[in-house]
């Protein structure tokens, strides 16, 4: 794929820190938006190895992004191609950061993405659970147990995401050049990544590490992936999971009200 530009949105993430040094690889220019100009250090040390042209660090609060407009000063600023979400409030602030930062500024950006011609993908990391109905290869108890870590510890992150994630599922369906990719992956740890994974329809409880999850997102925006993409460790390689997922036409949102989801952001 030709050289491209990459806005990724909470660069200092665990996972961003993972993925910015693959995109780069690629020889792709990497915009890298953080809230802390003392975050700068280690982003550049995760691409020490590449020309300083392919990478910038841009300072700005995702949490006072709060309008399309605002959104779109900052794509205006960066000029991508394809844009990453990986930010959130990570369960500090209470419920009012987190629908500040994972539902309003989140779909601020997916809706200027959305209206600028030149932003060909957007990929959204999200996580498993993030659903309205129980996925039809689940069984019960997966559901069950999805249910209440949504009800419980993530009462919060729950309608925050999943308004994201409907919100860029509703809009793709509409500009269909718009190659929408919303990454669910299990719980993270910090394991090392061993490059194989389970992907599409997978249970719904298990774990992954952030750094196969950064591989996953590199090899989805290098391919014709879309859609809900699932994510838990296993045993397929990264690149041939992908393939596969493409080749069969998986996509993760089978068991949603997609028509609601257009109807709620018509």
């Amino acid at each position: 794929m030709a050289s491209k530009r990459v806005l990724l949105l909470g660069g200092h993430g665990k996972v961003s820190l993972f993925l910015t040094p693959l995109l780069v690889s690629r020889s792709w220019h990497v915009t890298s938006v953080v809230r802390d100009p003392a975050q700068s250090g280690d982003i550049l040390s995760t691409v020490k190895d590449f020309p300083d042209k392919l990478i910038d660090v841009l300072v700005s609060s995702l949490e006072d992004v709060k309008s399309k407009t605002d959104a779109q000063q900052i794509i205006n600023q960066s000029r991508p191609d394809f844009v990453v979400w990986c930010a959130g409030a990570g369960g500090r602030g209470g419920l009012s950061r987190t629908q500040a930062v994972d539902r309003d500024s989140c779909r601020s950006f997916i809706q200027a993405a959305a209206d600028t011609p030149s932003i060909t993908k957007f990929l959204l990391i999200s996580y498993i659970g993030s659903r309205r109905a129980k996925a039809p290869w689940w069984t019960e108890d997966d559901w069950r147990s999805t249910q209440e870590v949504n009800k419980g510890a993530l009462k919060d992150y729950h309608p925050a995401k999943l308004a994201s994630d409907e919100c860029l599922t509703a809009i793709a369906s509409r500009r269909k050049d718009l190659q929408a990719i919303v990454l669910r992956p299990g719980v993270l740890t910090d394991d090392d990544g061993t490059g194989k994974v389970s992907m599409g329809k997978t249970k719904a409880r298990g774990s992954i590490s952030r750094a196969d999850v950064a591989g996953v997102a590199a090899e989805l925006l290098d391919s014709e992936a879309r859609g809900w993409v699932d994510l838990l460790e296993g045993d397929e390689s990264i690149k041939d999971a992908v393939g596969r997922v493409i080749r069969d036409k998986v996509d993760c949102v089978e068991g949603e009200d997609v028509d609601s989801m257009i109807q709620r952001y018509d």
